[in-house]
C-alpha cells in the first residue's frame, strides 16, 4: 500500500498539540486490576460506570493532567453487548495494556489537521460516565486510523463537560509520585512502515532507532511525540505473541517520576539516552515503566 507523503505541519498545528489524555488497561475484573496497581504502590480512585452499560472504571490521575485508566466489565454485563464493544478482546483478559488517547480541546482543528495529512478518521461519538458522587460526564471521541480505537494510533477525546471533572474525581491529582504518563510503547509489525505512518499523520521529524534485546524489540521515537514504536526482534518474542493475538497496539506504558524512581521498579533499560525502569511484570500482569 502506498503511504501518504510526510507533511511538515505549521507550528500552530504541530505534534505538540497532541498531549496524552489517558492510557487504558482493560480486563474482566476491575477489582483485580486495581489490586495489581495497589501492590506496586499506585492507588486508584473509582470513577464510576460508563453510559454504555458495559464497562466501569477507576483511575490514577497525575499533576500534568494525564491519567491511567483501569476499565473492566460491569457486573452482569450483557454478553452480546460486551462482544460489540470495541475493546471486547481486551475486556476478556485478566488485564492488559489496551489503548491510549490524546487531548483535542479543539476537535475541529485536530480532525482537520489529520485529514490534511491523509489520515482516515471515524465519526465523532458522544459518550459519558456517571461519577459515584452523581455528576454526569460527557465527551466526544474520534477514532484515528482504520484500526481498533486507540491501538495503533491514539484516539482523540474532547470534553463536553469540564475536563477536570473527568481527570480529577477529587478535584486534584490522586498521585503525586509521578508527573504523568510520559510514553506509550506501541507494538508494530513493520517498523519502517509504522514510522512513515506516524510521521505523515503528525508531521514528525526523522526517527531515532535503538535495539533493546532484553525488552525484545527494535525501538523508534520521533521528536517529542510521546510514542515509542516497538518491532519484535523475533517471532518468538512476547511482543510478537501480543501482536499475533491482539494486533498492533500499546504493549507498555511509561510514567514520568516526580522525584526518586520507586523502589519497586527494578528492571533497567536505557532508551534513547534515558534510563527506564520497569515494575515486576509477573506481579502486575502487564508492562509499566517509569523514567
Amino acid at each position: 500500500m502506498r503511504l501518504a507523503p510526510i507533511v511538515l505541519l505549521p507550528l500552530a498545528l504541530s505534534a505538540a498539540n497532541f498531549q496524552i489524555d489517558h492510557v487504558t488497561i482493560a480486563g474482566r475484573d476491575l477489582a483485580k486490576i486495581r489490586a495489581g496497581l495497589d501492590a506496586i504502590g499506585i492507588p486508584t480512585v473509582y470513577g464510576g460506570a460508563h453510559a454504555n452499560s458495559v464497562t466501569e472504571m477507576a483511575l490514577t490521575s497525575f499533576p500534568d493532567g494525564s491519567y491511567l485508566e483501569a476499565i473492566a466489565l460491569q457486573a452482569n454485563s450483557d454478553a452480546a453487548a460486551v462482544d460489540r464493544h470495541e475493546w471486547a478482546q481486551f475486556l476478556k483478559t485478566p488485564g492488559m495494556t489496551a489503548a491510549w488517547a490524546v487531548q483535542a480541546p479543539d476537535l475541529a482543528a485536530a480532525t482537520a489537521q489529520l485529514r490534511t495529512a491523509g489520515v482516515t478518521l471515524g465519526e465523532p461519538i458522544r459518550a459519558g460516565r456517571h461519577r459515584p458522587d452523581g455528576k454526569n460526564l460527557e465527551w466526544e471521541t474520534v477514532n484515528v486510523g482504520s484500526e481498533t480505537r486507540g491501538t495503533f494510533f491514539p484516539f482523540l477525546i474532547h470534553d463536553v463537560t469540564p475536563r477536570d471533572l473527568r481527570a480529577f474525581p477529587s478535584g486534584q491529582p490522586s498521585d503525586r509520585e509521578f508527573r504523568g504518563v510520559a510514553r506509550v510503547v506501541v507494538a508494530v509489525r513493520d517498523l519502517e512502515r509504522s514510522i512513515a505512518r506516524y510521521r505523515s499523520a503528525f508531521g514528525l521529524p526523522a526517527a531515532v532507532r535503538q535495539t533493546d534485546r532484553e525488552f525484545g524489540a527494535e525501538l523508534a521515537t520521533m521528536g517529542e511525540f510521546p510514542v515509542v514504536l516497538a518491532q519484535p526482534l523475533s517471532g518468538a518474542s512476547w511482543i510478537a505473541a501480543r501482536i499475533e493475538k491482539f494486533g498492533e497496539g500499546p504493549c507498555a506504558f511509561v510514567l514520568a517520576a516526580a522525584g526518586q524512581v520507586p523502589a519497586g521498579a527494578k528492571q533497567k533499560s536505557r532508551w534513547f539516552g534515558r534510563e527506564i525502569r520497569f515494575f515486576d511484570t509477573e506481579r502486575l500482569g502487564w508492562r509499566l515503566g517509569v523514567q
